[in-house]
C-alpha cells in the first residue's frame, strides 16, 4: 500500500496543466469506437477508469493504437477504429476496475446488442447500486441481471436484446444515469428522451454533436434518436477541472499565491467550483476558447484570506466530485460552511460523508456531520495526522491539499488509489511541496511510439 507524506509550503506560485478530463476520455473512447471510421484522441487520460473503458471497447472490437503513452501509466495520444454500430462480441467478462462511469455508460452500450456480456469491477465498485440504470434500461427491454452479492449491485450479466424508445423521467439527478439511456437509445428505434430533475454535466450531448449525431436539448429533456451512426472525427480532451479543483484550493486558502492552470475543460456544468470559490474570497480569471464543442481555457487564481459559505442546493450534482476539497477549503476559511443536500456522496467510492468528516476531525476541525452533508466551522490551525484514503482517490488527494496547510506532517496512505483519475499527482505534489515554479518543472515523461 503506498503513501505520501506531506509538510506545510509557504509559497504557492506556479504554472502548469492537468490531466485529460476523465468524464470525457470515457466518453471518446466509446464514441470513437462507434464511428464510421478513425479517431484520433488526443490529451486522453491515460488513468486506470478511462483505460479499463478503452480496454472494453477494444475487446467490443474497436481497435485502438498508441501514439504517445506517459510514461508508466499508459497512452495520452490514440488512435482507435470505429465499427459502425456495429460491436463483436466480448472473449471474456470485461473489467471496469473501480469505475462507476465506466460500467454505467459501456452497460447503456452493451443493453441493446445481439450477443451476452458481462461488466464486473472491484469490490468498491461491486457494491455501488446499479438499480438507477437497470430500471431505465429494463423499461427500454434490456434484459440485465445483477449478480452481485448486495441486492442491485455489479457484476451485470447483459443479453441479448432488442430495445425500444422510452421517455424517461430521472428521479435523481445524474450524469452517469442520462448518458446510460441515451447510449442505449442509440440502438432503439425511434426517439428515446431523458428528463433530468436539475441539469447535470453535459459531456454526453457535447460529444454527439462533435460525433454528428441529432441530440436535442429543450429545458432539461434531452431527446436522441436512433439507428444513427456517429461521424468519425478528432478530439481533443481537455484538463480535468476535478483534478484541477485539488490546486485551485490549495491556491485559493493562501494569501499571496498565484497559480495558473492551462487547458482546462471550462464547461459550465463543470465550473461550479470556480463559484464557490470566488464566493468564499478567492480572485479568480477566466481566459477560455472552444474546442469540440467544449469550453476548454486557463484559470489563473490568487490566494486571500477565505471566508465560510453555503453550497446551494441546485449547485450540488454539478460539485458532487469536489465536495471532499471544498471541505478542506471550508476548513482552513474563518466562519462556518453549510453543505447539505448533498447524499449522493455516501455511494461513491466511499462514503464521502463520513470519510471526509473523519479526517477533518483527525486534523483538528470543528465538524458536524449530517445524513446528507457537513456543517464545517473553520478557521483553526490544523495539524498533521495519519489519513486513511479508504481506496478512495478523492479522499486521498483532497487530504494532501490539508496537509500542505498542517503543522507537522501529514501521512495519507492508500494513495495507489489516485491512479484511478490523476496520474501524475505524487509528482505535482512533490513539485508544489518543493516550491517549484517553472511549467517545466510539473512536465510529466512522455513516450512517443
Amino acid at each position: 500500500m503506498s503513501t505520501l507524506r506531506v509538510k506545510s509550503i509557504t509559497s504557492l506560485r506556479a504554472e502548469f496543466s492537468v490531466p485529460g478530463d476523465k468524464s470525457i476520455s470515457h466518453r471518446a473512447a466509446i464514441f470513437g469506437g462507434l464511428s464510421n471510421g478513425v479517431c484520433e484522441i488526443s490529451n486522453f487520460l491515460p488513468s486506470e477508469d478511462c483505460l479499463n473503458t478503452l480496454k472494453a471497447m477494444g475487446s467490443l472490437g474497436a481497435r485502438y493504437e498508441v501514439l504517445e503513452g506517459l510514461e508508466g501509466y499508459g497512452p495520452i495520444k490514440l488512435r482507435i477504429h470505429g465499427q459502425s454500430m456495429r460491436l463483436s462480441a466480448p472473449e471474456a467478462p470485461i473489467d471496469c476496475g473501480n469505475s462507476g462511469t465506466g460500467m454505467r455508460l459501456l452497460a447503456g452500450l452493451l443493453a441493446g446488442q445481439t450477443f451476452t456480456s458481462e461488466l464486473f469491477g472491484d469490490a468498491s465498485l461491486s457494491s455501488r447500486p446499479m438499480g438507477r440504470i437497470t430500471l431505465p434500461l429494463a423499461e427500454m427491454g434490456a434484459n440485465l441481471e445483477t449478480l452481485g452479492q448486495k441486492p442491485g449491485c455489479a457484476p451485470l450479466r447483459i443479453h441479448e436484446a432488442k430495445l425500444h424508445p422510452i421517455d424517461y423521467e430521472m428521479p435523481m439527478a445524474s450524469a452517469q444515469v442520462k448518458s446510460a439511456v441515451l447510449l442505449a437509445g442509440l440502438f432503439a428505434n425511434g426517439t428515446t428522451s431523458v428528463t433530468q430533475p436539475s441539469v447535470t454535466r453535459d459531456h454526453t450531448e457535447r460529444m454527439m454533436a462533435a460525433f454528428k449525431l441529432r441530440c436535442e436539448t429543450v429545458g432539461n429533456k434531452i431527446s436522441v434518436v436512433g439507428g444513427q451512426i456517429p461521424q468519425a472525427c478528432d478530439i481533443k480532451v481537455p484538463g480535468d477541472i476535478s483534478s484541477a479543483a485539488f490546486w485551485l484550493v490549495a491556491a485559493a486558502a493562501m494569501p499571496g499565491s498565484r497559480l495558473v492552470l492551462q487547458d482546462v475543460g471550462l464547461n459550465p456544468t463543470r465550473t461550479a467550483i470556480l463559484k464557490v470559490l470566488s464566493r468564499m474570497g478567492a480572485h479568480l480569471t477566466e481566459i477560455s476558447h472552444t474546442s469540440q464543442g467544449e469550453p476548454i481555457g486557463h484559470i489563473e487564481i490568487q490566494g486571500a484570506a477565505l471566508k465560510g459559505t453555503t453550497l446551494l442546493a441546485e449547485e450540488i450534482p454539478n460539485l458532487i466530485d469536489e465536495i471532499p476539497v471544498i471541505a478542506v477549503a471550508a476548513a482552513l476559511a474563518t466562519g462556518e460552511t453549510h453543505i447539505r443536500g448533498a447524499r449522493e456522496l455516501r455511494v461513491k467510492e466511499t462514503d464521502r460523508i463520513t470519510t471526509t468528516v473523519e479526517n477533518l476531525r483527525k486534523m483538528g476541525v470543528d465538524v458536524e456531520e449530517f445524513e446528507d452533508g457537513m456543517l464545517i466551522r473553520g478557521g483553526s490551525p490544523l495539524h498533521g495526522a495519519e489519513i486513511e484514503s479508504h481506496g478512495d482517490h478523492r479522499i486521498a488527494m483532497a487530504f494532501c491539499m490539508a496537509g500542505l496547510f498542517a503543522k507537522g506532517e501529514t501521512v495519507v496512505r492508500g494513495t495507489d488509489c489516485i491512479n484511478t483519475s490523476y496520474p501524475g499527482f505524487s509528482h505535482h505534489l512533490n513539485a508544489i511541496q518543493l516550491e517549484k515554479t517553472k511549467p517545466e518543472d510539473f512536465n510529466l515523461p512522455i513516450v512517443s511510439k
